[in-house]
């Protein structure tokens, strides 16, 4: 007893934070049974002369969680014959979630189709819905209300527009739920007059594409997008922190964070560029892999010299792993550069924070004399959470 008392002052203190931090990523850690953190539609849009279709993606699970009812066998999968059963409660929720207005006025739409599609591992139920066809002068406001009281949410609205041939991309996020574009003519011939006068925001005579107002930049958007991802990202947070957590130099935890840094930026943009491509079941578990692989590590090895040389090679596989959700939105060439960059860029920011908050601490843990076992303990329960999803990601 008397030996238990002088060892437990020592180890309490640092046990305890780092059992504070893993349980809250855990709790936070999405689930079947419970909210989860991410959740994610995508908005295609396409305008023609003769009408105007809309796409709407939104995952199975945030479904479920806005319409509980409709998974009757309490399943927590949205299968065809419950889509046919409960179609109306499907329609007025999407309906009632998402409008698409003319100006003020608002345009009723025509369900065309409802289907469950697959997106990497993930489920969407999706809907088409035809609108009426605007016309040059209209302006297109559609707005997107799911989880806006909700101020705790994650979720995001990604859209592609298509408006006679020119496209255009929002993210819609946060308070920010409204993307706004004025139609214009595709093309005005040299010489030929603008209709009678609109308003100031209209475009410009002679201009040969549609003017977007979105309720911020987009460059700043896809930022935002990319902080969020690797906010809700726990298994790439993890997978740094482990990195993070075994001590080293100054230049050893820099060349770390560089590699890292290089190496999903590489993958990142190769992916949403369409150039590599692997299978999402794969990527996932590796990340997960990975996790486990450098926690073991830190329990089994004695000297860690040359970490940033694993670490290049897994950051290759976890920027496949962020390119994933932008790869979906299927963004034009021509766009490609502005969201691959801020995206990338948000991403970065987060990352950075985090390594320049986390160090100071780890610094002074590490004088302790009980950071050994504080490593020791924490690896232990870092390889225990990526072997949790190794397994699920393997046979889910």
């Amino acid at each position: 007893m008397t030996l238990f008392n002088k060892f437990r002052p020592k180890v309490r203190p640092l046990t305890l934070v780092l059992l504070s931090f893993l349980l809250l990523a855990f709790m936070t850690y999405p689930s079947n049974a419970a909210a989860h953190a991410y959740s994610a539609s995508y908005t295609k849009i396409t305008m023609d002369k003769k009408q105007t279709k809309v796409v709407f993606s939104l995952d199975a699970l945030s479904v479920l969680e806005l319409a509980p009812k409709i998974d009757a066998n309490k399943n927590f999968i949205i299968e065809k014959s419950e889509i046919k059963k409960e179609e109306h409660r499907i329609e007025e929720l999407i309906t009632e979630g998402l409008t698409l207005d003319n100006g003020n006025k608002e345009q009723t739409p025509t369900v065309e189709k409802i289907e469950i599609v697959k997106k990497e591992t993930k489920e969407f139920l999706s809907v088409t819905m035809n609108f009426p066809a605007f016309s040059p002068g209209d302006t297109i406001v559609f707005n997107d209300g799911f989880y806006f009281n909700d101020t705790g949410t994650n979720y995001v609205n990604l859209i592609s527009a298509s408006y006679m041939g020119e496209t255009s991309e929002a993210v819609l996020q946060g308070k920010e739920r409204t993307w706004t574009m004025l139609a214009t003519e595709p093309q005005l011939e040299q010489g030929q007059e603008q209709p009678a006068e609109k308003d100031a925001n209209q475009a410009q005579p002679n201009s040969d594409k549609p003017v977007e107002k979105a309720t911020s930049s987009s460059w700043f958007s896809f930022f935002k997008l990319g902080t969020l991802h690797i906010l809700t990202g726990y298994d790439h947070l993890l997978f740094l922190f482990a990195l993070l957590i075994r001590k080293q130099t100054f230049k050893q935890y820099a060349a770390i964070v560089t590699s890292f840094t290089l190496a999903h930026s590489i993958t990142l943009s190769l992916a949403v560029l369409g150039w590599v491509s692997l299978p999402s079941r794969f990527v996932e578990a590796t990340i997960a892999f990975s996790i486990c692989y450098v926690a073991l590590e830190n329990i089994f090895r004695k000297k860690i010299n040359h970490r940033w040389s694993i670490t290049f090679i897994f950051g290759l596989i976890h920027g496949l792993g962020f390119a994933s959700i932008l790869r979906e939105m299927a963004i034009p060439k021509s766009h490609l550069a502005v969201a691959l960059i801020n995206f990338n860029l948000g991403i970065e920011a987060v990352q950075l924070l985090i390594v320049l908050l986390l160090l100071p601490i780890l610094a002074y843990i590490q004088k302790k004399k009980s950071y050994g076992r504080f490593v020791q303990i924490g690896s232990i329960i870092i390889t225990a959470l990526g072997a949790f999803w190794l397994i699920e990601r393997i046979f889910s």
